[in-house]
């Protein structure tokens, strides 16, 4: 399935259309999305990436609930690994890596062995009734970022959701874009995706 124009500029760093989406709407809809999240124990798929200076970059994405994940990037001198606990992004070619605590990312929430969104979830009005993206964000903690959610309504994905691509919004305000396609729900995943070799110093 193509990435609709619409969608992508959905996940685009703009302001959220002032329309209101009735009450029983955003229920219903937060619902579907917790459960999508809680039927795909694992997903692989293709990715492609900008980030907020549009540089691209493209890979392969292997998810596993609760926690892990990993972004093995187009040769094979980056990775991100979510191990559930730490997000650990290595560059080899520089020799260097940097971590963070994963539930203080924007994933930590794609990543929840709960997916209880409710409290922190608004869906963002669409034109097109096919297309549900959700914003989420703890006001409580507004450090841990915000992530925009988009998903494709089909009846042969989990919980009646494709998802399609996500915005994750740092503290910072650092925008990254993930735009994915081959998307393949609760295959077998093996633990040591979620590994990484130590990158060695450069001298």
């Amino acid at each position: 399935m193509s990435f609709p124009k619409h969608l992508a500029r959905a996940l685009a760093p703009v302001a959220i259309v002032a329309l209101a989406v009735p009450a029983e709407a955003q229920q219903s809809d937060i619902a579907k999305v917790e459960a999508h999240l809680s039927a795909v124990q694992s997903m692989t798929a293709n990715f492609t990436q900008t980030d907020s200076r549009n540089r691209v970059a493209r890979g392969t994405l292997q998810l596993k609930r609760p926690g892990r994940i990993r972004f093995q990037y187009d040769g094979n001198d980056l990775v991100l690994v979510g191990n559930g606990n730490k997000l650990t992004f290595v560059d080899y070619q520089v020799g260097q890596k940097n971590s963070w605590d994963l539930n203080k990312t924007p994933l930590g929430i794609l990543l929840s062995a709960n997916p209880d969104i409710n409290r922190i979830a608004r869906i963002v009005p669409q034109s097109d009734p096919r297309v549900l993206v959700v914003r989420a964000r703890d006001a409580r903690r507004p450090e841990f970022g915000t992530l925009l959610l988009a998903f494709v309504r089909s009846p042969s994905a989990p919980g009646g959701l494709l998802l399609e691509g996500w915005t994750a919004i740092d503290a910072q305000n650092k925008r990254t874009t993930i735009k994915l396609d081959n998307q393949r729900y609760n295959v077998a995943v093996p633990e040591s995706a979620f590994a990484y070799a130590e990158p060695k110093k450069r001298r």
